[in-house]
């Protein structure tokens, strides 16, 4: 079933079409780290970083962290350095998230062209991308939109239909035992129509426990509301369940049984959407598997992994 040659995944020294602004190394991994902004087509930085980077015969794996303007690369690289043996992994702030430039468009095909333009500055063919919660949404879209640049897809906690995933959120969310949000305003953040930044403010500090674990490393950077109203907006408003046929990429899908931001149906609609799919529930875990059984999340993607190099 997955018949993808290891040389696919195999390329060249990076061709920086935009040169980065700075270029450091970090002893924090065992294997090197390069800590760079790369300047895109558009003339936004990103802060980028690229781990396991000493060998670049390597295949590459680019991880997209979710909540634009709210979250940072700090889960994704948490979740997925374990991979920096025996392939580069590149994480990065997203456009309008973190460290990087808050400069729009935030729109979700400004995020998917960001993806594709590290890709050409790593200087790769193809490559392996996964995505966490609104990132896995952009992953899917990107699958959907340059199919023939990725060799394997991982889907972590993420939505294929965002009408339907709002209202099984707010349900969620609003019968919770652990938070007690206000309805009316949960609703508008949801749904994308927040009043202002205040609006969107409140209603993130009323489910913050909930969509950000504790035990997740936190970015200390202030979040952007500029992006994540964007997102907010865009989040309700995207339905790809009719095109999940299309993608032909070998694809795992990983979700926690837990999971109130992302639930289990959203996750069960896309494995029966892509037609080679690997579905995972992790039954210990809410939206953060990664976090939540590490040891577990890691043998999974490993083994994925390992299946794409026959």
């Amino acid at each position: 079933m997955f018949k993808i040659h290891i040389s696919q995944l195999l390329s060249p020294e990076p061709q920086h079409e935009h040169p980065p602004s700075t270029h450091t190394k970090s002893q924090h991994y065992a294997m090197s780290t390069i800590n760079t902004q790369v300047q895109l087509s558009d003339g936004a930085k990103l802060h980028v970083w690229l781990l396991g980077s000493e060998n670049k015969t390597k295949p590459l794996v680019i991880v997209l962290h979710g909540a634009p303007g709210l979250s940072s690369h700090t889960s994704t690289e948490s979740a997925y350095k374990f991979l920096a043996e025996k392939f580069r992994v590149l994480v990065y702030d997203a456009r309008g998230s973190g460290v990087s430039d808050v400069k729009g468009p935030f729109t979700d095909e400004r995020w998917i062209a960001d993806v594709d333009e590290l890709r050409a500055w790593v200087g790769v063919e193809t490559f392996i991308l996964a995505g966490y919660s609104y990132g896995g949404f952009l992953a899917l879209n990107y699958a959907l939109t340059f199919p023939h640049r990725l060799a394997g897809l991982i889907l972590q906690n993420a939505w294929a239909c965002g009408p339907l995933g709002t209202h099984r959120v707010l349900a969620s969310l609003l019968t919770s035992n652990r938070i007690k949000p206000d309805p009316a305003r949960q609703a508008r953040l949801w749904s994308g129509n927040v009043r202002d930044k205040e609006d969107a403010e409140k209603g993130l500090a009323e489910i913050i426990t909930i969509y950000t674990p504790e035990k997740d490393e936190q970015s200390s950077e202030p979040p952007s509301f500029d992006s994540f109203e964007t997102f907010s907006f865009s989040q309700p408003r995207f339905d790809v369940r009719g095109r999940l046929g299309e993608i032909k990429t070998p694809t795992l899908v990983v979700v926690g049984s837990h999971d109130i931001v992302c639930p289990l149906e959203e996750a069960e609609d896309i494995s029966r959407g892509i037609p080679n799919n690997e579905l995972v529930v992790f039954d210990h875990s809410g939206h953060n598997p990664a976090a939540d059984e590490p040891e577990k999340f890691q043998k999974v993607v490993y083994g994925f992994l390992e299946k794409l190099r026959y």
